[in-house]
């Protein structure tokens, strides 16, 4: 079963998202990694004598195997850094999962915008929520929110309503329903959208699994819209991992009587895109704008194609930004020759173009 490798590695103390990769473009496969001596860790960065004897000993095994067993009564799979479906935008943060829990149909592609505020919401601010979802969904827009209570159940609702696309991602293991009152909102997001976690099955919703959570959310949307959302909310923490990873962040402006309206205003005062209607979100969302007046031709559409571990390790330092083949070998693991053998693979997939002076970015 692949899935137990990948498990296994990952569930090594130490091991983060960031070495699991590295130590899959040296070794190529969670397997191959767990089956290497510890001679073969000899001055590897990032791997302790600790990591070596977890490797040597099997004592990943257990885990594994019994999160194997969960994840097959779950109804739920594994989607791996290197599959089809594993969304290619989350290559443009800086740690990306090297694997997700799903449950419904994952794109690689597809355009979403992510709409989160607050728990407490007002009236106002679900009906504001209700109306920009189902217009986002209407324009063949998916819907990203976190599941909670509040904004983000109105999201998913809405968007569900309109008949569209929502992914719920989550701040707990994918078996558990949280609230628990969402368990049909659960069910039939499941059916007709996509659940997502990266957390190991059976995770509490702990309050520090949230601001990891919301990182996901902001990566697998090209913008954040922010409702209502207090000061210090977690909504913020979204909106500040999405103008890191380079998203466009908008707000709704709120009374400003409402406690619930502080964090969203402040937001505007900074810069956030005032939003009052559905085409304040679409005209900055290639394919979706208006231009003198007329809307613009649809947007291509991206291919969806796998990638290697080494693949990948370039996939993502060029989703992050043009580079030189210099600085592409500079900042990953591979040697000069298997750089250039691995762009020339992209380049086939319609993955990576090549640019005037030896750079490369992603297509």
């Amino acid at each position: 079963m692949k899935e137990l490798h990948w498990i296994g590695l990952k569930s090594i103390p130490g091991i983060g998202n960031v070495t699991f990769r590295r130590l899959l473009e040296r070794f190529e496969t969670p397997e191959a990694v767990l089956s290497e001596s510890s001679a073969a860790f000899a001055g590897f960065r990032g791997v302790n004598p600790g990591v070596v004897e977890a490797i040597t000993k099997g004592t990943w095994r257990s885990f594994a195997e019994s999160e194997c067993d969960r994840l097959s009564a779950s109804g739920a799979r594994l989607v791996t850094f290197t599959a089809t479906d594993y969304p290619k935008s989350l290559f443009e943060i800086p740690d990306p999962p090297p694997f997700l829990y799903v449950r419904g149909e994952l794109g690689s592609h597809e355009t979403a915008v992510a709409i989160v505020g607050s728990r407490r919401a007002t009236a106002y601010g679900i009906q504001t929520t209700t109306r920009l979802a189902e217009a986002l969904a209407g324009h063949g827009i998916t819907v990203i929110s976190g599941m909670a209570r509040g904004v983000d159940t109105a999201a998913h609702k809405a968007a569900l309503a309109a008949g569209g696309r929502t992914i719920g991602v989550l701040g707990c293991g994918i078996d558990r329903v949280y609230p628990p009152e969402n368990l049909k909102l659960f069910r039939e997001t499941a059916e007709k959208g996509c659940l997502v976690s990266e957390f190991p099955l059976g995770t509490l919703p702990l309050a520090e699994n949230f601001p990891r959570r919301n990182r996901i959310i902001s990566g697998l949307s090209r913008g954040v819209l922010v409702v209502e959302a207090a000061e210090n909310s977690g909504s913020l923490i979204t909106a500040q991992y999405a103008l890191e990873h380079g998203r466009d962040v908008f707000a709704v402006p709120g009374n400003i009587s409402f406690a619930t309206s502080r964090g969203s205003n402040r937001l505007i005062k900074q810069g956030a895109k005032l939003v009052d209607c559905v085409e304040d979100i679409l005209e900055e969302l290639p394919g979706y704008g208006a231009a003198s007046g007329h809307a613009e031709l649809p947007a291509p559409a991206a291919r969806s194609f796998s990638l290697t571990p080494k693949e990948a390790a370039i996939y993502e330092v060029l989703a992050r930004s043009p580079l030189h083949i210099d600085d592409i070998i500079a900042q990953t693991e591979l040697t000069a020759a298997e750089v250039s053998s691995m762009l020339l693979h992209l380049e086939l997939k319609g993955a990576v173009q090549p640019l005037p002076g030896t750079h490369y970015s992603i297509s």
